[in-house]
């Protein structure tokens, strides 16, 4: 990715957030203190006591897709804020409890917030973002809110799915790649096509220009899944925040691990003995796993097929003629998706 694709799409996101966090804090504050404290320890606002830090905050991708949406379909970034900071909402939920579910106790540089604050309340935080999100998306009433309403239930319900999904993946042998698509197009791609289609609907487009900005997102989504798939292999930590060769040590059926077990080089037999072995794996075993992976060549084929759900996706966003200063910002963040290394 280029300088200054890079810097533009850093002004993007920054854009978006000074947008939309006013509207995630004023429904955050209606919260309970101790889930106001865990919610605003999870968006990054505070320490877990509570005082005020800054940069722990997550990239806030999908509510910049939705502003974008709405103005590149000709409508106001502001008539799609109340959206985009319910899209958020969801986002941060989904990751809570993903953290509970995967063990994960680093997320941003920091402790989980069930690290931080206990499997309790860091469910409840995640059940209270929940019912926020649909509270602030109908604080603003009209046809279109019904709409975004309708779609991002959808997602939430495809959400679930994929992560169920994954979930029962961990402990399954083998999985087939039209498996892990599907699975992928529920955990990650389905809020992303929603983020995308909320902020066109948002904005007063038609049917038609939703479901190609859907899609859109979709591919992204798709795309932003394996290049997650392979920092959880090779990411470096103190860049990603998140722990080392995490998703190895949970046995994750991720889309370079699903082409090397189904590798048939001596390289791919023996991450596959070692991947499902009963016991758990130690660090020199997940370094071995990695390793092992890498010499199949999967690394470069999951890179490569990010970059393809890349353009696939620059190709429905064409499709609708968007206004072209959106249009612009909406390709840099995609070209993002595909270069980031957290």
């Amino acid at each position: 990715m280029t300088p200054p694709l890079m810097q533009q799409s850093k002004h993007t996101l920054h854009w978006a957030r000074d947008l939309v966090d006013p509207a995630l804090r004023e429904a955050v504050g209606r919260l309970p203190e101790p889930m106001a404290k865990a919610v605003g320890y999870q968006f990054g606002w505070a320490d877990r006591h509570g005082r005020p830090v800054s940069g722990s905050a997550g990239k806030g991708l999908r509510q910049a897709l939705v502003l974008l949406s709405a103005e590149a379909v000709g409508g106001r970034a502001e008539s799609a804020v109340h959206a985009a900071a319910a899209v958020e909402l969801v986002h941060n939920f989904s990751l809570v409890h993903d953290d509970i579910i995967d063990g994960d106790d680093t997320r941003r540089h920091r402790p989980t917030v069930w690290a931080s604050f206990g499997v309790p309340v860091a469910t409840l935080a995640g059940d209270a973002m929940l019912a926020l999100a649909f509270d602030v998306l109908v604080s603003v009433t009209s046809d279109r809110t019904l709409a975004a309403g309708r779609a991002l239930t959808w997602a939430l319900l495809e959400l679930v799915r994929g992560q169920s999904d994954d979930v029962e993946f961990e402990d399954r042998p083998q999985v087939g790649h039209d498996e892990y698509m599907r699975m992928v197009a529920g955990k990650t791609a389905a809020l992303f096509g929603c983020a995308c289609a909320v902020g066109a609907a948002m904005g007063g487009a038609p049917a038609d220009t939703v479901g190609h900005l859907r899609r859109f997102g979709h591919h992204l989504g798709l795309a932003f899944q394996m290049v997650d798939d392979l920092l959880g292999i090779w990411g470096d930590p103190a860049v990603t925040g998140k722990p080392t060769r995490s998703d190895l040590r949970s046995r994750k059926k991720t889309f370079p691990v699903i082409m090397a077990l189904d590798s048939d080089s001596g390289e791919g037999r023996a991450f596959a003995a070692l991947y499902r072995r009963a016991e758990p794996l130690d660090e020199a075993d997940l370094d071995a796993a990695a390793t092992l992976i890498e010499r199949v060549g999967v690394r470069e084929r999951t890179q490569a097929e990010a970059l393809r759900h890349v353009e696939l996706a620059l190709n429905c966003l064409h499709a609708v003629d968007p206004a072209p200063g959106p249009a612009t910002e909406l390709t840099a963040l995609a070209h993002l998706v595909a270069a980031r290394e957290h």
